[in-house]
């Protein structure tokens, strides 16, 4: 495997990210997973069932180059990421039930992220097939590049409580600037070097369905919720964590693990629009809901007025 200076470079943001992950879980929050396993078991196959079969569904029937196809089903691969918390945060939504989901799939990311990308390789490029994603050693990259920080940081948080609440700003706002460094990097760096070589013809290629698999995210992860009965801040919770993706991650699968160039472009036009896409969301929700933008959803809201009775 020949590694270029953007392969570590994506390993060691990824590394930062999941360790600022870590310091903002509480074992409070997971214990929101005995409290309401409804709702955790529906973000769950949400995440790591439903979406890949949309995607799978959406992008098998289109005139896509196979290896644009594989790098689809990568970023369904990899739920979750620091975005979604973020943005969970950033509109009251259920903020508990997200960390719980990020821990978990963290974890079993380790198993399906290879069982999902060799599937699309077999089932778009053959069986023979020049890329490949090895078994053992993507789970070992994955564990100690995204699960080994992670638990660092839960560790931290654990036994060191104060200076883990003292350093998760600085460390998200390092994430930031380093998440858009690396991006920019792939975007505009040459291919000899590691970048993506994409182009404005891959951009409008790829554009209509990675927006149409964003906004069937959104959708399918807030009927679940809707279905379930959880009511509308756990199904708009369920629809932000199925929609964003981990596309750091996607970019280590693709770029550093198999090594297409092709593969990461799906990953790249995605992060351009996600988070925009998400915050309408929220806006749209909440302006339904009847509640403030950046306030406690109605039923959250009610609910605190009528235990004060």
């Amino acid at each position: 495997m020949n590694l270029t200076y953007i392969d570590f470079l994506v390993s060691a943001v990824l590394a930062a990210i999941m360790f600022g992950v870590g310091l903002s879980i509480n074992f409070s929050d997971l214990k929101e997973i005995r409290r309401s396993p409804k709702a955790f078991i529906l973000g769950l196959v949400s995440q790591m069932i439903l979406l890949p079969l949309i995607v799978f569904l959406i992008i098998g029937f289109t005139d896509l180059p196979p290896t644009l196809k594989v790098g689809f089903i990568i970023l369904a691969a990899c739920p979750g990421g620091t975005t979604s918390g973020f943005v969970t945060v950033l509109f009251r939504g259920n903020v508990a039930l997200s960390v719980s989901l990020l821990a978990i799939n963290s974890l079993l990311t380790l198993l399906t992220i290879p069982l999902l990308v060799n599937l699309a390789l077999t089932v778009f490029i053959g069986r023979h097939s020049p890329f490949e994603l090895p078994f053992v050693e993507s789970f070992l990259q994955i564990f100690l590049i995204s699960i080994l920080p992670a638990m660092a940081g839960i560790v931290l948080k654990y036994f060191r409580e104060e200076i883990a609440n003292r350093i998760q700003k600085p460390v998200r706002n390092v994430m930031i600037i380093l998440f858009a460094g690396v991006y920019a990097i792939i975007a505009f760096a040459k291919e000899s070097s590691g970048g993506s070589g994409i182009t404005t013809e891959d951009f409008w290629k790829i554009i209509p369905y990675a927006v149409l698999i964003n906004f069937a995210g959104f959708a399918a992860g807030m009927a679940m919720g809707l279905f379930g009965k959880t009511g509308l801040r756990t199904s708009w919770t369920i629809g932000v964590e199925v929609a964003l993706q981990n596309t750091t991650l996607a970019l280590l699968v693709a770029g550093t693990l198999i090594q297409s160039n092709e593969m990461v472009k799906p990953a790249l036009v995605y992060a351009l629009f996600s988070f925009w896409t998400a915050l309408l969301y929220g806006v749209a929700v909440k302006w339904y809901d009847g509640s403030r933008l950046f306030g406690e959803f109605r039923e959250i809201r009610e609910k605190k007025i009528n235990g004060n009775r």
